[in-house]
C-alpha cells in the first residue's frame, strides 16, 4: 500500500485530503476520558495540514442508531483535537450535507475541519452495498484523495474505511502504517519465547485468535473473566464466576492441542473472589479473600487473579522476545481488583522484549493504572482489528488501501 510519505512527497498543497481516523473514544458526560486515540492520529494529520493540505478529518463515535444523535456527537472530539494541534479547527454538525460542504469549502491551505458522526448515516454502516456505496460517494465529493489512518475501524466493511478509497487516490497514514509493522512482527518475524497473555470477559471472543496462536506462540498465559470457563473445562468449581459452559468443548479441545503442539498453557493458580461485584462508580472497598483456583466457593465469583498467579505470570514473560497482551487480568476499574493487570502491566514494563499492548481495555488499562505508554513497545489503538489480524482474517480497511 502506498504510505502518507509518498503523498506527501507528491505535494498536497491546496488539495481536500480526507482523513478517516477512528476518533471513538470514551466520552462521560460531554468529557472525554481517554484521549489516546487522538493523540494517535495527530502526527497524520499535522504532517498534511503543514504541508498545505485542507484537511478533512471523519471518524465514528459510539453505536448511534444511523442518525443524530447529541450523546455520541464529535464536538468534544475536535475541541480535544484542537488543543492538540495548536490551532482552531473547524466542525461541521452534519457529515455530508450544508453544514459540511460549508465547512470544508472554508478551508485555507493548512487548515482543518472534523465533520460530525459517521455514523449518524445509515450508509456508512449498511450491508448493502448500494447503500454503502451511495454514501461512500457524498464523501468522496468532499476531498481529492483519501488517507486511511483509523486503524480501529479498518476490520468493518463500512462506507467510509472499505468504499471510499476506491474513489479517490488513496494512502496510509502513520498510525495504519506503524500498526501494520508492529502485527508483521507477531506474525511474519517473530524473535522468542513469544509469550501471549489474553484476558477480558468472553473466551468466546479470543476462541479464533487462541486457534492461530497455538501454531505460533511458545506460551499462553490467560486471566480475566474468560479464564473461568478454562478452570471449568478442567472440572473446577468456578462458583458464580462468569461462565460459557457451551465454549467448554472448544476449551478443551484447545488445551489438548496446546499440550501437543508444546505450547505451554497457563491458567490462575489463586484468585480473588467476592460474593458480590463490586460498585464502580463509588470504588467503595469491596469484601474478597484470596482462594486456590481450583477452591473457588459455590457461592462466589472470581474477579481477579491473585498474588501468586501475578507472580507466576511475571516469571513467564521475564525471559520472553516477544509479548502481545490483550485484555484485562481482573475487573481493573476497582481498585481492589486491580493488582493483576497492574502486575501483568509492569511485568512488560520490566522486560527486554518487545512488548504490544492490544488496544481495547488493555490500553485503557495501561493509562488508568497510571503507566508510561512510552514504557511498551508498542500500544494498539485497535483491539478488535488486532486480533481479526492476529486470527488470519483479511481487513476490509486494510485490503481497500492496497493497490
Amino acid at each position: 500500500m502506498k504510505t502518507i510519505d509518498e503523498l506527501l512527497a507528491d505535494g498536497v498543497s491546496g488539495k481536500r485530503v480526507f482523513v478517516r481516523a477512528d476518533l471513538n473514544v470514551p466520552l462521560a458526560d460531554g468529557t472525554i476520558t481517554d484521549d489516546g486515540r487522538i493523540r494517535a492520529v495527530v502526527p497524520t494529520i499535522k504532517a498534511l495540514a503543514d504541508a498545505g493540505a485542507e484537511v478533512v478529518v471523519a471518524s465514528h463515535l459510539g453505536r448511534p442508531k444511523g442518525a443524530p444523535d447529541p450523546a455520541f456527537s464529535l464536538l468534544p472530539v475536535a475541541e480535544r483535537l484542537a488543543e492538540l494541534l495548536g490551532t482552531p479547527v473547524a466542525f461541521a454538525e452534519d457529515t455530508v450535507g450544508h453544514a459540511a460542504h460549508a465547512a470544508v469549502d472554508g478551508l485555507e491551505p493548512g487548515q482543518v475541519a472534523v465533520v460530525e458522526n459517521l455514523r449518524f448515516n445509515p450508509g456508512e454502516t449498511s450491508k448493502d452495498d448500494t447503500e454503502r456505496g451511495e454514501f461512500a460517494d457524498r464523501l468522496a465529493a468532499l476531498a481529492d484523495v483519501y488517507v486511511g489512518d483509523g486503524f480501529g475501524a479498518v476490520h468493518r466493511k463500512h462506507a467510509s474505511v472499505y468504499d471510499l478509497p476506491a474513489r479517490l487516490p488513496h494512502y496510509a497514514g502513520y498510525l495504519i502504517a506503524r500498526e501494520v509493522g508492529v502485527l508483521k512482527k507477531l506474525t511474519d518475524d517473530v524473535r522468542r519465547p513469544y509469550v501471549v497473555v489474553l484476558g477480558g470477559a468472553k473466551v468466546s471472543d479470543k476462541l479464533a485468535v487462541i486457534d492461530q496462536l497455538l501454531g505460533k506462540a511458545d506460551r499462553l498465559l490467560i486471566g480475566g473473566g474468560m479464564a473461568y470457563t478454562f478452570l471449568k473445562a478442567q472440572g473446577h468449581e468456578v462458583g458464580i464466576s462468569l461462565l460459557q459452559e457451551d465454549q467448554i468443548p472448544a476449551v478443551k479441545e484447545y488445551m489438548e492441542r496446546a499440550e501437543k503442539n508444546g505450547v505451554e498453557l497457563v491458567l490462575p493458580v489463586d484468585v480473588l473472589v467476592s460474593p458480590e461485584f463490586p460498585d464502580l462508580k463509588t470504588k467503595a472497598p469491596s469484601q474478597y479473600t484470596v482462594v486456590d483456583a481450583d477452591k473457588i466457593p459455590a457461592d462466589q465469583e472470581g474477579l481477579d487473579i491473585g498474588p501468586k498467579t501475578r507472580e507466576l505470570y511475571a516469571s513467564k514473560l521475564g525471559d520472553a522476545e516477544t509479548v502481545f497482551w490483550n485484555g484485562p487480568m481482573g475487573v481493573f476499574e476497582h481498585p481492589d481488583y486491580a493488582e493483576g493487570t497492574k502486575a501483568v502491566a509492569q511485568a512488560l514494563v520490566d522486560s527486554d522484549g518487545f512488548t504490544v499492548v492490544g488496544g481495547g481495555d488493555s490500553a485503557a488499562a495501561v493509562r488508568t493504572l497510571g503507566f508510561d505508554e512510552n514504557a511498551f513497545g508498542h500500544i494498539s489503538t485497535g483491539g478488535g482489528a488486532s486480533l481479526e489480524y492476529l486470527e488470519g482474517k483479511t481487513l476490509p480497511g486494510l485490503a481497500a488501501l492496497e493497490d
